[in-house]
């Protein structure tokens, strides 16, 4: 249900130098969604009445990120004035006039916070009746981060900028985290007053909290019990290190669900994964994407997924797969690569060295060792040899393959396309398919074989073969 008395602003307008990259901060990528992305659907999952965006470095891409995965969601610019408390300024200029409730604040580079910890925020900040709350935490190095000041009585008094603070206001470990929820009218009042006189010459949003207290208003913080949760990304080891705690996250998740994770350390599964419970994942394997796995299936080791769903009691080992789908107790691999448009049956299988792109392989049919099929349909119940390649590329077009039900086709064949193998069909060892092949048929092009004696002691006299051939003959008379 709504929240009619909630709205959402997020802070996204930051350049990030600090990652040293193209690519915006926010829209770097995190177990498969963007930081923002993971904002979003963090703010989301408070179900607010409005969401807002500031933006403003790459603005275009990533207003066009945001609006993909929030299209709801309300883009503002923010102006030449920096500072959050600029950014929240003209945020709250966006929100229609009659809103008149509380305004959670957040930043689009801290992927780790999650609802339950802004839920239980909102309901200490309404419960307290605060004009402002904020969460706090307690860092072992508060380099970067903004001081929680308090009063004798505990009371929370003001935040110091780091580039701000005295000595011994550098010397407190308890932080803002930059998360905060503000009733809003007080909020707008304030907001106005604050000034750009500091250090860094912009508005803070934390000047905020210290103009509310000389108000006389409630401002009160809430500290989080894991200091990790409200950690901001900033560059690549930040990413690295919230990248390693969010898959924990995720693996301990599914494991609490029923999926067997044999080494954790080795097992990356990104947020939009599905797994079903007795799943078992082994070392080295990487789940990408909005890839799904039923129940029972074993997947690993050494194996990448992207957008890949794997029927019940399937097994794939050492494979890489995108946007393919394997059937109920197929098997895949070793050593199989699956492209785009993949399709194996129940019970089928794609074995060792063999690649397919955009490709069916009915039911209980298998294409065991050593091949490339591609743009290919294979019946049900069908056995393609080892070696074989359909040819589906003539140097301008792409053509398609058909292979019937219950076929046998030899090792070392290539089919031309475009050629259908009817149903039933053989083909012959080294066959290479011009030409459809009737149901039943079999199918060969094998010349005769033609053997020249002598040619070895002729062509290479001297060699170890040679020797070898002659005390064979020798060995014969």
């Amino acid at each position: 249900m709504t929240d009619l008395n909630l709205a959402v602003v997020v802070l996204a307008a930051g350049q990030g130098t600090r990652m040293k990259s193209r690519r915006p901060k926010v829209l770097h990528s995190l177990a498969g969604r963007s930081l923002i992305g993971h904002v979003l659907a963090t703010a989301g999952e408070l179900s607010p009445r409005h969401v807002v965006a500031v933006v403003r470095h790459e603005r275009d891409s990533v207003v066009a990120t945001i609006s993909d995965i929030m299209p709801a969601a309300i883009i503002v610019d923010q102006d030449e004035v920096p500072g959050t408390g600029r950014a929240v300024e003209v945020a709250l200029r966006a929100l229609p006039s009659d809103f008149d409730g509380d305004v959670v604040v957040v930043s689009g580079d801290v992927p780790l916070l999650d609802s339950a910890t802004l839920l239980g925020l909102v309901g200490e900040h309404r419960s307290a009746a605060a004009a402002a709350t904020l969460l706090s935490a307690v860092m072992e190095d508060a380099t970067g981060y903004g001081r929680l000041v308090r009063s004798a009585d505990g009371a929370v008094d003001r935040i110091v900028e780091q580039a701000d603070a005295a000595d011994e206001e550098l010397a407190i470990r308890e932080v803002n985290s930059g998360t905060y929820v503000f009733r809003v009218a007080p909020l707008r009042e304030q907001l106005a007053a604050v000034t750009s006189a500091n250090a860094q010459g912009e508005k803070y949003l934390t000047d905020v909290v210290g103009l509310l207290r000389a108000s006389g208003a409630i401002v009160s913080a809430v500290p989080v019990d894991e200091g990790w949760r409200v950690a901001g990304v900033n560059d690549r080891v930040q990413l690295a290190e919230a990248a390693r705690r969010m898959n924990q996250l995720i693996v301990q998740r599914w494991q609490r669900d029923g999926v067997t994770v044999q080494d954790p350390a080795t097992t990356w599964i990104d947020a939009d994964v599905t797994l079903a419970p007795d799943v078992e994942l082994l070392p080295g394997t990487q789940l990408k994407g909005a890839t799904l796995v039923q129940a029972g299936a074993t997947i690993g080791p050494d194996t990448t997924l992207v957008d890949t769903e794997v029927g019940e009691d399937a097994v794939v080992r050492r494979t890489d797969a995108t946007l393919a789908v394997i059937g109920p107790r197929a098997t895949v691999g070793p050593f199989a690569y699956l492209r785009p448009g993949t399709y194996l049956g129940a019970d089928g299988k794609i074995g060792t060295f063999v690649e397919t792109k955009n490709s069916t392989i009915g039911e209980g049919s298998k294409v065991p060792h050593l091949s490339y099929i591609g743009d290919t349909t294979v019946g049900e119940q069908s056995n393609v040899g080892a070696g074989t390649i359909t040819a589906n590329y003539d140097g301008v077009n792409k053509s398609a393959t058909t292979v019937g039900s219950h076929v046998r086709t030899g090792s070392h064949n290539v089919f031309v396309a475009p050629v259908t193998i009817g149903d039933g069909a053989y083909t012959g060892a080294g066959t290479v398919v011009r030409k459809d092949v009737p149901p039943g048929a079999l199918a060969i092009t094998a010349a005769s074989q033609r053997n020249m004696p002598g040619w070895v002691a002729a062509n290479r006299p001297g060699t170890a073969a040679a020797k070898a051939a002659e005390e064979a003959e020798r060995a014969g008379e």
